[in-house]
């Protein structure tokens, strides 16, 4: 079982769900997005999803896409983001750190290249928002080859048959999306994503963690509700946005960025 999985099934084990904070790597620098690791794990975090910057980050709402645009701002690039990987694992042997991002920087690094370079530094999964699964094939070899996770999302759109084809293919967890949109927006149909992460635990025994539209404690406690864990990242993004102006971020201004981590933990575990 890999460090993902084996985390995941921690939290079960005692009831109790994932929390998973999303942050695009480099927003609005690298030293900051370095702080911010440590601060969410701090705060309650079981796994970081850390998306490499894109300039067209096609299923982000204007919040994530803007941390991308402050980001590519600042120069980061993907290689910079394993640097950042492997920094971190200096401190932290045991948080999961799964990239998220678009397929374009990875085909310019090269398959191999990138996922012998993200093994090395310490990566544990890997989602790639516009990889289709049938053409996904290599990449998951490769990544099987380094016992790293390929995760991938199902959307409310998702026909029976694909999501099966998912199923098979995914390891660590499957991330459903809540919501027919980009992130950031709101989540509507509560019903329809319960009878679908139900049709998803019928296909894979893999946890679900559902991401998109979560946006406080409320939102996050009815997803919980729902699945194995959740994924908050446009709140956090937006957050961030914040410290962009100021030239140093006390201690105080990066608690004040994650709070809101501290809280939904509290709220987690109280589910057994």
């Amino acid at each position: 079982m890999s460090r993902i999985g084996a985390t995941i099934k921690a939290r079960q084990s005692q009831g109790q769900k994932a929390l998973i904070p999303y942050l695009v790597a480099g927003d609005p620098n690298l030293p900051t997005t370095a702080q911010l690791m440590h601060a969410l794990v701090a705060a309650g975090a079981d796994i970081i999803e850390l998306g490499f910057p894109f300039s067209d980050p096609s299923a982000d709402g204007p919040v994530i896409q803007k941390g991308a645009e402050r980001s590519l701002a600042a120069g980061t690039t993907l290689r910079d983001v394993l640097e950042l990987v492997s920094q971190f694992r200096q401190s932290n042997a045991d948080t999961p750190v799964v990239l998220m991002g678009y397929l374009n920087p990875i085909e310019i690094m090269g398959y191999e290249r990138f996922v012998n370079e993200a093994s090395t530094a310490g990566v544990d999964g890997v989602l790639i928002v516009d990889m289709p699964p049938v053409e996904s094939g290599q990449m998951i070899k490769l990544l099987r080859q380094q016992q790293m996770d390929a995760i991938f999302l199902v959307a409310p759109t998702t026909s029976a048959a694909r999501a099966e084809l998912i199923s098979k293919q995914c390891s660590g967890y499957l991330y459903y999306v809540s919501l027919k949109g980009v992130t950031g927006a709101a989540i509507t149909d509560t019903e329809s994503i319960r009878r679908n992460v139900r049709n998803l635990k019928k296909l894979s025994d893999l946890p679900v963690v559902i991401g998109f539209g979560i946006k406080d404690e409320k939102s996050a406690a009815s997803m919980a509700e729902l699945a194995d864990g959740v994924v908050i990242g446009s709140a956090l993004v937006e957050r961030i946005a914040e410290l962009e102006n100021k030239s140093q971020h006390s201690d105080a201004d990066i608690a004040a960025t994650v709070s809101l981590f501290a809280t939904v933990r509290k709220i987690l575990d109280n589910f057994n």
